[in-house]
């Protein structure tokens, strides 16, 4: 069942990147896991930004694409907590949290459905 909209996916999207970029300073991360986490954040803003619904600017990205490369950043930051994290208590549970959470929106969002719902 997806019930999730291109529009209210771009909202998600936004929070998540406000998310992302406060995280460091929420969870007291430090070092390369702050840096990562800081990277994850605007790389994802670029992506919002770049991707053809209503929440982009430039539109280059097709959403069904923007959806593709969600499925996959999910699945890699559900690895990385185990294996570039694993000896981080708080980056591990943060990215199997954070994938978790990627993978579920990339579950529920209708990446087909026309791009101003």
């Amino acid at each position: 069942m997806k019930f999730i909209s291109p529009k209210l996916h771009g909202i998600i999207d936004f929070v998540v990147v406000l998310f992302l970029l406060a995280s460091p300073m929420l969870f007291g991360m430090n070092g390369f896991l702050a840096i990562f986490t800081y990277a994850l954040g605007l790389v994802h803003l670029a992506l919002t930004l770049l991707t053809d619904f209503n929440a982009g600017v430039v539109k280059v990205i097709p959403l069904p694409i923007h959806g593709v490369i969600e499925l996959i950043v999910g699945i890699a930051l559900m690895v990385l907590a185990f294996t570039l994290f694993k000896d981080s208590g708080t980056g591990k549970l943060y990215y199997s949290c954070f994938g978790a959470a990627v993978l579920l929106t990339w579950l529920f969002t209708d990446y087909k459905a026309p791009k101003n719902q």
